[in-house]
């Protein structure tokens, strides 16, 4: 068995975008959508803990939290290679990790393939915006190539809260403050409470996970800061469902009067494997116009999907016509297009057109 460092060079350079390490298998990466073993044999619990302890090791952090609790989230660098976000946990009695690969520097938005639209964010001063999409499809990335827009391109005081923090920003034309849950701070609400006493122009919130929070940062989005956050859901809709859903029935009124209001663009998005082995995003983009705001206020929220189909002349475009176009360009399969589509019946009835 190798050392964890050698391990994590070795998947930096094969490009790999996680490494596994469970007890009862070899470790793993996983590249071009697959996973391939990267040493002989299976890990025993005994040496599965001993890499999940040196992770800890490079870290500087110490490994109470996961044999307390059951699983732990931490970043760690590792000078002239590359960021890591780590997630520990216990499987079976035996510790073990995945390890995301997170390169030094913000990646270009362009070469990433993330849609000019999306990046017409960073010019909002105020109001909320929510970049959706399940675990792994490529959230952070967005939000981290926004931010640097942001830095880039006019004076602010951003302010990322973050779990654990993946991209570095180095400061330009903005101050950027970054702080990482559990080092820098006791929770999301916590944080975001505190942030307001701390001139913010921009907010960037990791995750919206409870009511309190949700609460706490559409109230920052009503006081004239830019939030923007995440959610793990697919599509406007069920996002927006969601966020109604956390509040007791008596609240849903309120929150959809607020939510109108405060509420500026919904950014869906998931990675899909391409014919080359890569991974390519594929975007839904919703902005809040009159017709859509009445919707969310008057509980039409079943409505929404017809409303972004139609609106492609304000930049808008559905999961499914983004998909369609990737399939289009030669770029995903037929059957990658039906997997990942949210109404797989009418992109159906578009492939076989």
């Amino acid at each position: 068995m190798e050392s964890v460092l050698t391990y994590l060079k070795r998947a930096v350079d094969e490009n790999a975008s996680d490494l596994f390490v469970i007890a009862g298998k070899a470790v793993s990466m996983k590249r071009e959508g697959g996973l391939a073993a990267i040493q002989e044999g299976r890990l025993t619990p005994e040496e599965s803990e001993a890499l999940v302890r040196e992770l800890y090791v490079l870290a500087h952090r110490s490994i109470d939290r996961c044999l307390s609790v059951g699983d732990d989230d931490f970043s760690l660098s590792v000078a002239d290679l590359a960021r890591f976000r780590v997630n520990t946990y216990r499987q079976r009695g035996s510790l073990a990790a995945v390890i995301r690969v997170v390169s030094f520097g913000i990646p270009d938005w362009r070469a990433v393939d993330i849609p000019e639209e999306v990046m017409k964010i960073a010019g909002l001063s105020r109001g909320m915006v929510l970049v959706t999409g399940p675990a792994g499809g490529g959230k952070s990335t967005t939000l981290a190539c926004v931010v640097d827009a942001v830095n880039h391109s006019r004076d602010a005081h951003i302010i990322t809260i973050e779990d654990p923090i993946e991209y570095l920003h180095r400061n330009d034309k903005s101050i950027i403050s970054q702080r990482e849950l559990a080092m820098d701070t006791a929770s999301y609400v916590t944080a975001l409470r505190a942030s307001l006493r701390q001139a913010p122009d921009v907010i960037l919130l990791g995750e919206m996970r409870d009511l309190e929070t949700i609460q706490t940062a559409m109230t920052a989005a009503e006081t004239g800061h830019l939030v923007i956050s995440t959610l793990h859901t697919v599509g406007a809709v069920n996002t927006i469902d969601r966020i109604i859903d956390v509040f007791p029935p008596a609240q849903q009124q309120q929150v959809r009067v607020q939510l109108a209001q405060v509420l500026k663009t919904v950014i869906s998005q998931q990675l899909l494997p391409t014919t080359d082995g890569a991974l390519v995003p594929a975007f839904e983009i919703m902005h809040l116009n009159t017709a859509v705001r009445s919707m969310v206020r008057d509980s039409r929220i079943h409505q929404i999907d017809s409303v972004i189909q139609t609106s492609a002349a304000e930049g808008m475009i559905s999961m499914d016509e983004s998909i369609l176009r990737l399939f289009r360009a030669g770029r995903i399969t037929a059957e990658t297009a039906m997997r990942c589509a949210m109404n797989p019946d009418q992109l159906q009835k578009k492939l076989g057109r």
